[in-house]
């Protein structure tokens, strides 16, 4: 499928007051469901998301959220026929390194809310030495305002590919790539679509499996090369077997039959709060209901977790092909999925920064803001990005001269 129009448009997110009372009416006339003695056997408690749809009845303020995301400018572009929309915050510093940041599943740009200004103004936040950042934060396609998707087949290479093109659209020359949970395997895949363009990609996961292992299939033997682990891949990988036995119901289920799944998170905004919030249980209750309710008002509940079906079908169509050879680093967070470090090193050959933080979980950009900025000064220094100054263009497409290239930093 090829793009209709290379237009960006601005955007502004408005939801209108009969969806807000549509929601508020369905959360009154909730069916909840009998609760085992022992619930946590079996799922989330109905306490727990009892008490989540108190708040968003009574105390969540949409208004106040949609405001904050509006506080950016957006805008919207068709790329291989389907509507991407992104939050495009530059920089005034003349010098700024301009960063993709890639969100995941249940999540939205919203994630991002809390690191935009002190990347964007490092002054104004205590760091006059910087570096800055021009910040471009797209929604997954089928996700948020960029869904839902009409077609499918939106895996990660794809919309790695997709990334490359609103860069080049944007006038961004060179640029580094930020991803967390699916951005974390976006952004690799970026360095491998355009290696002469990225400078270097920083995740918080490396989902990296033994030998063989697609998904979150639980196998049937351990690999080969247990032995051959160090203490700490081992621990690793033993996180990982709980996770695939013990926690990975929604991802086989997403890979297999999303649709089947969407037809109730589509009808039933509690129903969207319990299945979603099983992996954003560590998230405090405005950030959660900020990416529920965006899913909820842009009809992506479906849409959204498609992005696991397209991903197997990808793998199953082609190889992996030759290690990303970008630079690449690791801020590792406790509460998370442990990376492996050997079958990391086989796909990545640039790992450059592989940082262990105290404290901290899956969503670390919302829990430990400050940690991760100073990962993302740290790595983009590493690999000469404050050295870089890019072309720009303006979101009318006109060409922005005042920030000419220079500097080369392929590696």
């Amino acid at each position: 499928m090829t793009d209709t129009g290379a237009e960006v448009r601005p955007f502004t997110i408005a939801v209108p007051e009969e969806e807000l009372a549509e929601l508020q009416r369905r959360l009154a006339a909730v069916r909840w469901p009998a609760e085992p003695e022992k619930p946590e056997r079996y799922g989330t408690p109905t306490a727990r998301i009892k008490a989540l749809v108190d708040y968003w009845r009574h105390e969540y303020d949409w208004r106040r959220w949609e405001a904050e995301l509006n506080r950016y400018p957006q805008f919207t572009t068709t790329i291989d026929g389907a509507t991407i929309h992104f939050l495009h915050v530059r920089s005034a510093d003349p010098d700024a390194v301009p960063l993709i940041l890639t969100h995941g599943w249940p999540g939205s740009v919203a994630e991002f809310l809390d690191i935009i200004g002190p990347l964007t103004d490092p002054a104004a936040f205590g760091h006059p030495d910087g570096p800055a950042f021009h910040l471009v934060i797209p929604s997954l396609p089928g996700f948020g305002w960029s869904g839902p998707t009409s077609d499918g087949g939106w895996g990660p290479r794809r919309i790695a590919g997709a990334w490359a093109r609103l860069m080049e659209r944007l006038g961004y020359r060179r640029y580094g790539a930020v991803g967390n949970d699916w951005g974390s395997v976006i952004s690799p895949e970026l360095g491998r679509v355009a290696p002469d363009r990225v400078i270097g990609v920083h995740v918080t996961q490396l989902f990296s499996k033994p030998p063989g292992e697609v998904g979150y299939a639980v196998p049937s033997v351990e690999p080969e090369d247990l032995d051959q682990l160090s203490a700490a891949d081992r621990e690793a990988l033993a996180d990982l077997r709980w996770l695939q036995s013990g926690f990975s119901s929604y991802h086989h289920v997403h890979a297999t039959k999303p649709l089947t799944l969407g037809y109730g998170l589509s009808d039933s905004p509690v129903g969207l709060l319990a299945w979603n919030h099983q992996v954003m249980g560590d998230l405090d209750p405005d950030a959660v209901l900020t990416h529920v309710s965006t899913h909820w008002f842009t009809g992506t509940a479906a849409s959204a977790p498609m992005i696991y079906a397209d991903d197997a079908a990808e793998a199953a169509e082609a190889a992996q092909g030759e290690p990303t050879t970008v630079p690449l680093g690791l801020a590792q967070f406790p509460d998370d999925a442990r990376a492996i470090r050997a079958y990391a090193e086989r796909e990545h050959s640039a790992i450059l920064a592989w940082n262990r933080h105290p404290i901290g979980g899956h969503y670390a950009a919302r829990q430990q803001p400050a940690l991760l900025i100073n990962d993302l000064r740290t790595f983009f220094r590493l690999v000469g990005a404050p050295a870089i100054r890019v072309s720009g263009r303006k979101e009318n497409g006109s060409d922005d001269e005042s920030s000419p290239p220079r500097g080369d930093h392929r590696r």
